[in-house]
């Protein structure tokens, strides 16, 4: 298995962590459950370490994809702008987590706030892993390209040939 192959295998993890987190943590909040607000905690967690995978994946991905006919290095540029925003607010959601986690175990009052605190996140980041699906997606895939992102690209590439 190559560099690109491997972050196609680890690259969904970190969107697919959130949103289980997410579901998750609504039924602990619901149900008032510590064991189970505990465990969306966790999966946050490991969605940010899922996300240290595919960002460390990303840059070999680029150097195969980049010899590839018919693949613009914009896309590519704008997808790994995208992957380094998304990773940043995926560690500060697992980072809120452990602390989540550890206001749980030590029953502190302010626990459930900050559940709510990450829950919220959770969505913010949830917004950011679709960014940069999408723009994932975009670079080999040229029938989910939306014309908005289409023209942002070829003003990319008009800005870029002026400065030649």
């Amino acid at each position: 298995m190559n560099e690109a192959h491997w972050h196609l295998v680890v690259n969904h993890l970190p969107i697919i962590f959130p949103i289980v987190g997410v579901i998750v943590m609504v039924t602990g909040i619901v149900s008032k459950s510590e064991a189970v607000k505990r465990t969306s905690l966790l999966i946050f967690i490991i969605g940010a370490l899922a996300a240290i995978a595919a960002i460390n994946t990303g840059e070999g991905a680029e150097e195969i994809v980049e010899k590839i006919s018919g693949v613009s290095e914009n896309y590519i540029e704008a997808h790994e702008e995208s992957a380094e925003t998304f990773s940043i607010l995926s560690y500060i959601l697992g980072g809120l987590s452990l602390l989540g986690l550890w206001a749980s175990f030590k029953k502190k009052s302010f626990s459930n706030i900050l559940n709510t605190i990450t829950l919220v996140f959770a969505l913010v980041v949830l917004f950011f892993g679709k960014e940069t699906g999408t723009t994932g997606g975009e670079i080999r895939h040229t029938e989910i390209r939306s014309g908005n992102n289409d023209s942002k690209i070829d003003n990319q590439n008009t800005d870029e040939k002026d400065d030649d």
